[in-house]
């Protein structure tokens, strides 16, 4: 039904044989047989309901489904669109043409022959609710986005009013993987290296570590700039472990993702693919920032070569819209060693050694230290998280079992300090 007219609205990867089925279910035809028919909307239900689960939508499935097409469909005119951003000449008609055809199935609906042997399950899928609270891969905020745009979709009057609200979609979130997730990883398998969403990022925020307010200014200041634009530097959070660097890079990447900046993790191993990762991503819209955590090198490991290189020192610029932050216990992030700094005849050039391992640290252009806090500062750490939770202790006894708490589960740490708390809530 049509399928083959659209213009740039083509080849939906894996969704092509459902679209086309559930466009012929549409089609009153009396020499179909019928139960072979229903045999095809049961497939078509099931997997309507597969994706509705896995992507927290309701109401109209068939709707949702639309929607979700076009909403993951990067194409010419979705990716000028995206983050901002507007498409000008002639794609703008092909894009109409394609609207048309989509109001049509939007208006569409299941044949009568369909709807009267397969009520019960027409009616599933047309007024669909989900079983529970569950977001599927999506945030929250962006699946409710997706199923209110799915209504609005289905109502509108005229295909320009399509256009125009997906536009404005594209503009918000922009499109496919990359636009309607907030973090991903690298995976090589023997199809090569691909770049794969994560969809249970946690909903950590800036606001959630207390204290270490200066070093959060100092890596907020980086990020504004960046997605402003303006000179920026990659970031080395160093410091003891626990003290929430880890942390206030999700909460960055939370706190800034509806102004298109994006968090790809990368592991140490991965330092050979950094330039196949950002040749991925460098022509796109959004800002990309290059995680990699608990960053640090033995003497021995060569990895840190091929970090350098992207960072400064290759011949191929790193792209405007990535940055790499880093999270490390180690300053320099290459172990160093007393005999670094001993006079020995099998190193001829000593001072080179040191350089060289000081030369990774030195590319990050703002280094941003987290040290463990003190007693105090532990104390005021948990009285914070106690009163998030609603634990009502006296001050002074949840003190004291902070302090016993910690002499045996890792020292002074806002990590501590959570898993106290976590402790605590589940005592209750």
């Amino acid at each position: 039904m049509r399928c083959d007219e659209l213009v740039i609205y083509r080849d939906m990867r894996n969704h092509d044989e459902l679209l086309h089925k559930m466009t012929g279910l549409m089609i009153d035809d009396s020499s179909h047989d019928g139960k072979a028919i229903d045999r095809v909307f049961y497939e078509c239900a099931h997997q309507l309901l597969s994706l509705a689960d896995s992507h927290g939508f309701r109401g109209n499935l068939w709707h949702c489904f639309l929607t979700y097409l076009l909403v993951n469909h990067e194409n010419s005119y979705s990716r000028a669109c995206e983050i901002g951003g507007f498409a000008t000449g002639t794609v703008n008609e092909a894009v109409l043409h394609d609207m048309y055809i989509f109001q049509e199935w939007f208006q569409c609906n299941i044949t009568e022959k369909v709807a009267r042997s397969c009520a019960g399950v027409v009616s599933m899928v047309l007024n669909y609710q989900p079983s529970g609270a569950g977001q599927g891969i999506y945030s929250r905020q962006l699946r409710d986005r997706i199923n209110a745009l799915a209504v609005s979709l289905a109502g509108a009057a005229r295909p320009e009013e399509m256009k125009r609200q997906l536009t404005a979609f594209y503009q918000e979130y922009g499109v496919g993987t990359l636009g309607l997730h907030k973090a991903f990883r690298v995976v090589r398998d023997e199809r090569g290296l691909a770049i794969v969403p994560i969809a249970n990022m946690a909903e950590t925020a800036l606001n959630d570590l207390v204290g270490y307010e200066l070093a959060k200014q100092k890596l907020v200041d980086n990020t504004e700039a960046f997605l402003n634009g303006k000179k920026a530097n990659n970031c080395l959070l160093y410091g003891d472990g626990g003290t929430g660097k880890s942390s206030s890079i999700k909460g960055i990447a939370n706190e800034y993702y509806s102004r298109g900046l994006r968090l790809i993790e990368v592991y140490k191993h991965q330092c050979r693919d950094l330039h196949d990762v950002t040749a991925l991503i460098k022509n796109r819209n959004y800002k990309f920032i290059i995680y990699m955590d608990d960053l640090s090198f033995e003497d021995f490991e060569v990895e840190y070569k091929y970090l350098k290189a992207v960072i400064e020192g290759g011949l191929e610029t790193k792209p405007a819209n990535v940055l790499i932050y880093a999270t490390s216990n180690r300053r320099h992030l290459i172990r160093e060693k007393f005999s670094d700094k001993e006079d020995r005849r099998d190193d001829l050039h000593k001072s080179d050694t040191v350089q060289e391992k000081l030369s990774l640290a030195a590319r990050f252009g703002v280094s941003i230290y987290y040290g463990a806090p003190d007693r105090k500062e532990f104390h005021n750490i948990v009285k914070s998280l106690a009163a998030r939770q609603h634990i009502e202790l006296d001050e002074a006894e949840l003190t004291a079992a902070a302090d016993r708490w910690e002499m045996v589960h890792g020292g002074l740490s806002g990590r501590t300090a959570q898993q106290f708390i976590d402790y605590l809530s589940g005592s209750v």
